[in-house]
């Protein structure tokens, strides 16, 4: 190329070797969202990745280094946007990190000094160090989206671990350049990706072995100067509640309530330096102050609503549902909690927020209801005045009391979080948590304008929370027969619901005589037919909640098991059996439990229910073949 002149445009080395990177990378980009056949795809794929083997190989001893490694980090970002993670750790991040060492760069990461003599022999100064910060980075997250990408759940041990080394990984490079106020980029970039794996690995119960990276990630933002300012404010609290978040999965509440107050302190200390020199005048500066510390406050409230509760154990008072029924119509705040939050909190918004955040658990499932664990009288009482108030925020009469209810209850949502309303994804979380406490009284009084809330709504992505809070209705009354009683129609295209009255004796009756011996429940069918649509004919790929969507298939194969073990213990009378007791209907549950397994990802996490249900399945048409 300099032969041609400066490397530069005109220079026609320069130009070749630009056009024929437009030709690949414009060609995988094409494959990616042509969406052709697998086979067909992977060898077009395997020509596209050759061809730019091919490039780099050519263009090596004609261009210079410095102009070859810009270009092998650009272009691996351009295939880590269309999401060709292994192409660009192979093809560009890699192959720009094996000039500094052949081995495998794992081995290395285990010691600073040899990491830093390593990949920085120059030292900071260099004028590549940029660029290998650059790709050492990208390298890890390279490696953890291809982790994703072949086992998104982790539930591999290898999976984990490849993930706690990128997190080392990311730490150790940080820790390098942390002094170099230049490279504060770097440690902003690495923030970033250490909290995007610590949350995946939190909801797969690894809070306890995170902690240490959101904590370090927490200390880079305070220790670079240039992260200090308010621009980086929201992230850093965000940070600051991910720590505060993993002590409380670790049962460590005091430890997350003792560093969202150090959070709060960091907050009010940059707030004077700020407010020194008059930018807290400044609209976007007080909304930022005011989101961190609303992040901050909803971390201290998480524990403080308990233990300013707690009692001796001697300490006797009476219960309190009597109380809470005769305060239903007084003045907000009517209990202990409402003024706590009143006290704390100023809007509906972030009241309902910190609500939610007081009694989400994460070892509580939706579909697993049941009363709070602790005996502790005062406990469970704070958890009914939280659901006692969460639904008065969600009525809308603790904005406004003096309008109609019927006026607020069109006008309490919004799409994002206000001043004068709650998000519809916090109402939707507010039920399930209902749901999964057994507050079936706040349940009830909710999930019917919540509902009509959702149906409302045009846009596709709220179709997702109606199918789940649909889901939730339908499992209520088989999960508690005896207290609630529903009656059902199923057509051949819809599923439709209809209520009954508690009180009324003839179709409680008439409930009773429809079941045969062996005949699967109408709750039953319709549970498992609504699924089955949700899974198989759902719109635009639109699927129930994972959680949720195996704790249903789990269900419906348990109730299963017991209807298939009666129609095996027939003997060879399948067929006479199948059509005396209707048990037919049975057949046709595990044949929907099969394909909802099938269509959706639970067969990644559970392949011993798949094998148990296609096994059955094949046992039964088999022998009704045969009789």
């Amino acid at each position: 190329a300099s032969f041609f002149g400066a490397v530069a445009p005109g220079n026609p080395v320069v130009e070749s070797f630009e056009a024929e990177l437009r030709d690949v990378l414009g060609f995988l980009r094409r494959l990616g969202g042509a969406g052709e056949a697998k086979p067909q795809q992977h060898d077009l794929h395997r020509r596209g990745a050759n061809t730019l083997f091919n490039i780099w190989i050519k263009y090596k001893p004609r261009l210079p280094e410095w102009y070859y490694n810009e270009k092998l980090l650009k272009v691996g970002d351009s295939l880590t946007q269309m999401k060709e993670y292994k192409l660009a750790l192979i093809q560009c991040y890699g192959r720009y990190l094996q000039q500094f060492v052949s081995v495998n760069l794992d081995d290395i990461v285990d010691d600073v000094h040899q990491f830093k003599s390593t990949f920085f022999p120059n030292g900071f100064r260099d004028k590549n160090a940029a660029l290998t910060f650059h790709a050492l980075q990208e390298r890890n997250v390279c490696i953890y989206q291809m982790i994703c990408s072949s086992d998104r759940n982790l539930q591999n041990q290898g999976s984990l671990q490849t993930c706690f080394n990128v997190l080392s990984s990311l730490r150790l490079t940080m820790q390098v350049a942390l002094p170099q106020e230049n490279f504060c980029w770097l440690i902003y970039n690495g923030t970033i990706h250490i909290y995007a794996i610590c949350r995946h690995l939190m909801i797969r119960g690894q809070s306890a072995k995170v902690l240490e990276y959101l904590l370090w990630s927490s200390i880079c933002m305070e220790s670079s100067i240039p992260l200090l300012s308010v621009h980086y404010l929201t992230w850093r609290a965000t940070l600051y509640t991910a720590v505060s978040q993993c002590y409380f999965d670790c049962q460590a509440g005091i430890h997350g309530e003792v560093f969202a107050r150090r959070g709060l302190i960091k907050i009010d200390e940059l707030k004077q330096l700020e407010s020194n020199c008059s930018s807290l005048e400044n609209p976007e500066t007080k909304n930022i102050f005011r989101e961190a510390t609303l992040k901050m406050s909803v971390m201290i409230f998480k524990r403080a609503v308990y233990e300013s509760r707690r009692k001796p154990k001697s300490y006797f008072r009476p219960k309190l549902r009597v109380s809470l029924k005769e305060a239903q119509n007084l003045p907000w705040p009517r209990t202990t909690t409402e003024r706590l939050l009143t006290e704390m909190f100023d809007s509906a918004a972030a009241q309902f927020l910190a609500i939610l955040e007081a009694l989400s658990d994460s070892s509580r499932r939706v579909l697993c209801p049941g009363p709070p664990v602790t005996d502790e009288i005062e406990i469970r009482d704070v958890i009914s005045e939280l659901f006692f108030a969460g639904l008065e925020i969600l009525s809308g009469n603790s904005i406004k009391k003096q309008k109609e209810y019927i006026y607020i209850k069109q006008n309490i949502f919004v799409i994002t979080a206000g001043e004068k309303g709650v998000s519809g994804d916090a109402a939707v979380k507010f039920i399930k948590l209902a749901f999964s406490y057994g507050e079936w009284d706040v349940f009830d009084s909710a999930i019917e304008f919540v509902l009509n809330f959702l149906q409302a709504q045009d846009d596709s992505t709220w179709k997702k929370a109606e199918m789940e809070l649909k889901l939730l209705t339908l499992m209520q009354p088989l999960l508690l027969p005896r207290k609630f009683k529903h009656g059902f129609s199923i057509s051949e295209n819809n599923t439709k619901e209809a209520r009954m009255s508690h009180g009324s004796e003839k179709r409680q009756m008439f409930r009773k005589g429809s079941l045969k011996h062996g005949e699967p429940s109408n709750d039953l069918m319709i549970l498992a037919t609504t699924v089955f649509s949700y899974v198989s004919t759902s719109k635009q790929n639109i699927q129930p909640d994972k959680e949720i969507l195996v704790d249903v298939v789990t269900f419906l194969w348990q109730k299963c098991k017991t209807g298939l073990q009666r129609i095996q213990m027939s003997g060879n009378d399948y067929l006479k059996y199948i059509h005396k007791y209707k048990a037919y209907q049975w057949v046709h549950v595990l044949w929907i439990i099969n394909e909802v397994i099938q269509k959706s990802s639970i067969a990644d996490t559970n392949v011993v229910m798949l094998a148990e249900t296609t096994l059955h399945l094949t046992a039964i048409l088999e022998n009704v073949a045969d009789s």
